[in-house]
């Protein structure tokens, strides 16, 4: 999972040469899981197993004939697919922790995005709901990272930096919109999206 998510980093970021690198040792790893999936232990069924570890695989090549191609965003989106899967065979087997947690940021963040934008069209007071409303989903959302998080990592100065620092941008962009202040609002997306992309490169 590390590599999945350093490789989506820096396919977002545009540094080619590494996400293919981190990509590669994926692939290494994946084919290990492949060929010991047998082996593994309950909750993990055989037949999901498998399925999912063959188009994992798939996805992986179609990572590497992306970033060969020089198409970061496609990488970065069959990346983001890949993690999606694993996640949910993680849900459906009965296991979550702070990883998966922070991994489920991304989906109100980006509805968060879509309606500070919206807001930023038009920035009044009166159209401020959405901004406030998703605002509220997404520090709900980093509330309970912060709690899932255990004793080791919760006392971390990189992760109350970060996890700090987006739940009182979360606070201040639906404070910024219901003040009808539009630049504001844009400065603080900006920042939650910074928090939001390094706690998943870190944490996720």
């Amino acid at each position: 999972m590390a590599n999945l998510r350093t490789a989506a980093s820096y396919a977002r970021t545009g540094n080619t040469a590494l996400a293919q690198m981190e990509t590669e040792e994926a692939v290494t790893a994946w084919k290990r899981l492949e060929t010991n999936a047998s082996s593994f232990p309950s909750p993990h069924t055989a037949a999901p197993l498998t399925e999912f570890l063959s188009r994992g695989g798939e996805r992986l090549g179609a990572v590497a004939h992306a970033l060969d191609s020089g198409d970061n965003v496609a990488a970065g989106r069959e990346l983001q697919l890949l993690r999606q899967s694993f996640h949910q065979l993680r849900r459906q087997s009965g296991l979550y922790d702070l990883g998966d947690c922070v991994f489920e940021i991304a989906p109100a963040m980006e509805k968060l995005r879509i309606a500070a934008t919206r807001f930023g069209e038009q920035p009044a007071p009166a159209h401020a709901g959405d901004t406030v409303a998703a605002a509220g989903v997404l520090r709900d959302r980093l509330q309970r990272c912060n709690d899932w998080a255990r004793a080791d990592i919760a006392e971390r100065n990189e992760f109350r930096r970060l996890i700090d620092g987006a739940i009182a941008s979360s606070s201040e962009i639906a404070h910024a919109a219901m003040a009808g202040d539009g630049p504001l609002v844009h400065r603080y997306l900006i920042e939650l999206q910074s928090y939001a992309q390094l706690l998943d490169f870190r944490f996720g």
